[in-house]
């Protein structure tokens, strides 16, 4: 967990579901608890884009419009992405009036021990998800 979110809630209030009038695609809001404000995080697999800060930012008026109490702080936004140029991320942050960041990530080479047998493989996920979606069974 980064340690921006320490005191958010626990639970995701969204997650790649439809959200606002148009049906757009949040990855992920939570409500930070200590700072009393939405924070709404976009996921990335590759580099970050320019485009990526104007997506986040319509994001951020979207949930302050529809889901922000009176006595709630601004939204945050939060770019998740494998790689960043600072350059690049300056001048499309630069005269953003919303609180906006962008953080990469790293992947680790496998599960920590303590995960080990604790979580189901993929196969089971491919299973699970192949009964619940009818793929594979004849009628």
């Amino acid at each position: 967990m980064y340690p921006c979110l320490s005191g958010t809630t626990r639970c995701c209030l969204r997650s790649n579901r439809r959200f606002g009038p148009c049906g757009f695609d949040l990855d992920l809001l939570f409500y930070h608890l200590k700072l009393r404000c939405c924070v709404v995080i976009e996921l990335k697999s590759g580099d970050f884009k320019p485009e990526h800060a104007g997506k986040l930012n319509f994001y951020l008026s979207a949930v302050d419009d529809l889901l922000r109490y009176p006595d709630d702080q601004p939204s945050i936004g939060l770019v998740v992405c494998r790689g960043r140029n600072g350059v690049i991320a300056e001048y499309a942050l630069r005269d953003l009036a919303k609180p906006l960041g962008v953080v990469t990530h790293r992947l680790r080479g496998g599960l920590p021990d303590r995960l080990q047998g604790r979580l189901p493989t993929i196969e089971q996920l491919e299973s699970s998800l192949a009964a619940r979606c009818g793929i594979g069974q004849t009628s």
